[in-house]
């Protein structure tokens, strides 16, 4: 990931304090010479990542003890052709039968920018593979890719590594990961074909019923509301009649219309008065005998019973 770490052997043989120093030039510019990139150097490697990573350059580097100093060994050097590029980070999601995968990286180590902006062109290759079978690749430019067509509850595992092709380089893969496929969504040929039978029938059934079921409301709803019977034709005839129908539906009864007899009651007591006086008028004269009539006929109480007749 264009982070170089320049590294020797110390020399054999030879004992007291050594240190090292390291030189470049570019090849790329003629008539350039070596620079010190670092000296008094303890340890036998070198971080040469400062160098520019699209030049190509030569490195020597030498041991040092006083005035003594061994020869210097070369060493070609290309950032962009030598460098390992790392694996990307990769996650992975089961989703409706198929598995998501999503990736991004590497990274360059000297600036933390992805090394797809250094290099140009850049593909993805995607590894998977069921458990017991051979592995498929596929590749791409973009940062995620759907894996389809894959059976369902199946655990497939996946690596991911980049590919440069004008590099003739591929990256790391990235480390195996699992998931397992869900249902494909994709339904059965017997399922369409029954819920399309039985919706048929759902159809073919309520929209009779739904029909009767409304037509019974609407007659009902019109017979409670809108009655359509019919008034009785001997009732009419009945109410035609001026005479009958003065009589029935006449609020105040009219004399002429009223038929009586006339009861009259008399008590006993007036009643045994009447006796004795008739005893009597045969001991006196006629005309006692008229008043005492008269008299009687001042106690009878007088009922009248009107008997209405229709």
């Amino acid at each position: 990931n264009l982070r170089s770490i320049l590294q020797w052997d110390a020399p054999r043989f030879y004992k007291g304090n050594i240190s090292y120093t390291v030189q470049s030039k570019s090849i790329n510019l003629p008539g350039d010479t070596y620079e010190n990139v670092s000296t008094n150097l303890r340890v036998t490697e070198c971080d040469v990542s400062s160098l520019s990573v699209y030049g190509d350059y030569m490195l020597q580097v030498r041991a040092e003890s006083e005035n003594d100093h061994s020869d210097w060994m070369t060493v070609r050097f290309k950032p962009m052709d030598d460098t390992i590029i790392g694996p990307p980070d990769v996650k992975v999601k089961s989703e409706s039968g198929s598995l998501h995968v999503d990736f991004i990286g590497p990274f360059a180590e000297r600036d933390n920018w992805p090394l797809k902006q250094y290099y140009g062109s850049w593909n993805y290759r995607i590894l998977y593979w069921k458990k017991g079978s051979t592995v498929t690749h596929v590749d791409t430019k973009h940062n995620t890719e759907i894996l389809s067509q894959l059976e369902p509850w199946m655990i497939y595992c996946i690596q991911v590594q980049a590919v440069i092709p004008e590099w003739n380089k591929t990256g790391e893969l990235s480390e195996v990961l699992c998931e397992q496929t869900t249902h494909n969504g994709v339904t059965p040929v017997w399922i369409v074909v029954t819920i399309l039978i039985g919706s048929m029938l759902v159809v073919a059934i309520s929209v009779p019923v739904c029909f009767f079921f409304f037509l019974y409301l609407y007659r009902l709803t019109k017979h409670v509301f809108c009655p359509s019977y019919i008034f009785p034709q001997h009732l009419k005839e009945f109410l035609n009649k001026p005479s009958i129908g003065s009589q029935i539906f006449s609020p105040v009864p009219q004399e002429e219309h009223l038929f009586y007899d006339k009861l009259t009651v008399i008590s006993e007591e007036s009643k045994s008065h009447s006796d004795e006086a008739g005893n009597e008028a045969s001991k006196t004269p006629e005309h006692l005998q008229d008043s005492e009539q008269e008299y009687s006929d001042k106690w009878a109480v007088e009922f009248t019973f009107l008997l209405l007749r229709s």
